[in-house]
């Protein structure tokens, strides 16, 4: 939870309110002696053990319980370190590389730019990675949008992310999307610096420029600006102990404290305490409006597109799978054979709807159907 974002502190107070509130209304449906919840689970919810039959007002098969499951074994050594992957922010899991923020840009431009737009600034309906200097947009994060010409909280790595480790780790096991696990140690070193660079953050009081190298040593140096931005503090082995006790105390989060051993005396109305500004709507019974106000339905005409680059928009949104040996290429006749047997029509639905191996709807992106289809007709007339 972010402590600077009050909206989302209310609405995951009413959220929680709720919660509880439906719970109580559950318990006192049933025995008392099964509706006893153990203590509650991190993410707000509560256990309930078995008892006569029973968890909470449900009935379960005891049987099923007992079962003794037999499925799946302990993992070697060997297997646990391959899936052991995570990059913690104390510098647990984290290789010993290195890389430059001009290898970054390479890297970025060959493999990331397409997605994540120039210089980390997002597109195609992809998230941004940097949208300028992380410590003055860092304070962006106190705006809300309650003015029409107010900008917005800026969310991006080096702005709200709290670590980055997070950064690190993910870059390495989930990037780029075709071709995941694929990037060295030292390629992934290099990637950050690039984004660090991006972002115009320093490291110990120096600034990752153009010819900045990032190692592990300097990169457990990194202090970013939100570090202490999010509540409540999970590191640590007590993390889990931590953010129990953090929902135990209602007035963390601007709700009423209620008594997890004694559900029944939970609060069933009037429990909010009043820490939300009530803001109300202005301009109520005025009827000049600019424009005016219209009840017309209708939806608006689709603009005549003069001019559209089907071969550009595909290096842009395509190449990265089709030219990558994740997805046939234009010009693969045998792979595309197959697909252009059923018929263009199927074609063009695989590509507007996405499939079920590895095809997002229109690529991921952002054009209209008629776009699209200009796409896949370039991407065609190359496969025939």
């Amino acid at each position: 939870m972010f402590t600077l974002n009050k909206k989302l502190l209310i609405s995951i107070s009413t959220a929680a309110v709720l919660s509880l509130g439906l719970s109580a209304c559950m318990e006192n449906a049933s025995p008392a002696g099964s509706n006893v919840p153990t203590k509650a689970s991190i993410d707000g919810g509560v256990d309930y053990p078995v008892v006569n039959g029973k968890t909470g007002p449900y009935y379960v098969n005891t049987n099923a319980h007992n079962a003794d499951v037999k499925y799946g074994r302990t993992p070697t050594k060997a297997e646990y370190d391959e899936w052991n992957s995570d990059v913690m922010a104390d510098g647990t899991g984290l290789p010993e590389g290195q890389g430059s923020v001009e290898e970054g840009e390479e890297i970025y431009e060959a493999k990331c730019v397409m997605c994540h737009g120039d210089f980390g600034s997002g597109g195609g309906g992809y998230p941004a990675l940097a949208k300028g200097n992380a410590y003055e947009l860092h304070e962006t994060l106190k705006y809300q949008r309650i003015k029409p010409d107010t900008d917005g909280p800026v969310r991006v790595f080096g702005t709200y992310w709290p670590q980055a480790s997070t950064l690190w780790w993910y870059i390495k096991d989930a990037m780029p999307h075709p071709l995941t696990d694929s990037l060295s140690d030292d390629e992934v070193y290099a990637l950050v610096a690039y984004i660090l660079n991006a972002n115009e953050m320093e490291i110990d009081g120096v600034e990752v420029d153009d010819e900045y190298v990032l190692n592990r040593e300097k990169f457990l140096k990194i202090k970013m600006p939100n570090r202490d931005g999010f509540e409540p503090d999970i590191a640590g082995p007590n993390g889990p102990e931590n953010v129990r006790k953090y929902y135990a105390n209602a007035k963390n989060f601007g709700g009423q404290k209620y008594d997890v051993k004694n559900p029944a005396s939970r609060c069933m109305k009037n429990c909010q305490e009043p820490t939300a500004k009530v803001v109300y709507i202005k301009g109520a019974g005025i009827s000049d409006f600019h424009p005016p106000l219209s009840a017309v339905r209708d939806l608006p005409k689709e603009k005549e597109e003069s001019s559209f680059d089907a071969k550009k928009a595909y290096a842009a949104n395509c190449a990265m799978c089709h030219d990558t040996g994740a997805a046939p290429a234009p010009g693969d006749k045998s792979a595309w054979a197959p697909l252009l047997a059923k018929g263009m029509d199927k074609v063009y639905k695989n590509g507007l709807k996405g499939t079920d191996t590895g095809m997002p709807p229109k690529g991921g992106a952002s054009l209209s159907d008629k776009q699209f289809k200009s796409v896949v007709d370039y991407i065609v007339n190359q496969s025939k």
